[in-house]
């Protein structure tokens, strides 16, 4: 098939597509100039269906990553001491249990042993609060309850007795709980003075009645 161009076509001329033109099964064409065949090949693109995702389901298969892992490891330091344990999934704290009997007057305090140590996780400290059902019933709070991260000693529960009634504690009793908490470690700077603020300092009820 040969066929002039007089439009030029080839030429930079932009017109009609030559009657001679043949299209090869890739897409491309294939003109007659000056009596041979040159390839004027074109890009063909191809529409690709993708099936779309609900949100939900998305969300479900992102890949997320890992939280961080916290580990509080403890030791027995006798028979008499016992596992701590948490109430539910989400407790914040573990109960501490006493390791012996011990007899609080009125008004009065002990420190009771739970005969374990534990190894609170990197960047925390072990605060050990009171139960809220002592401190309901009995009138029993807890004082002094920070266990440092490197503290490897028997933990001890400092209990008051605020109550008019002696409190007895038996082998066994949950007396406290322990609950693990973020904290950073600060470098200590003394300086001449420190930036005034707003509140200066008023404290000790100074914003209100109560």
């Amino acid at each position: 098939m040969k066929k002039t161009d007089p439009e030029g076509w080839n030429g930079g001329r932009k017109g009609s597509m030559p009657k001679s033109t043949m299209f090869g099964s890739d897409g491309g064409q294939e003109v007659t100039v000056r009596g041979k065949k040159v390839a004027n090949r074109r890009v063909v693109a191809k529409k690709v269906d993708v099936p779309a995702v609900s949100p939900s389901k998305r969300a479900r298969t992102e890949t997320k990553p890992e939280e961080e892992k916290y580990v509080l490891r403890f030791s027995k330091l006798s028979e008499h001491a016992t596992t701590p344990t948490r109430g539910s999934a989400k407790a914040a704290g573990y109960d501490l249990y006493s390791a012996y009997d011990y007899s609080i007057g009125p008004l009065d305090k002990a420190i009771v042993k739970t005969d374990i140590q534990i190894a609170v996780p990197h960047g925390c400290y072990g605060r050990v609060a009171p139960r809220s059902g002592l401190a309901a019933k009995h009138f029993i709070d807890v004082g002094a309850g920070v266990v440092d991260e490197d503290y490897r000693g028997n933990v001890g529960v400092v209990l008051f007795n605020f109550g008019k009634e002696t409190f007895e504690v038996k082998k066994g009793d949950r007396v406290a709980q322990l609950v693990c908490e973020k904290i950073c470690y600060p470098d200590l700077v003394e300086e001449e003075s420190l930036d005034e603020t707003v509140r200066g300092a008023g404290g000790f009820g100074s914003t209100g009645r109560n």
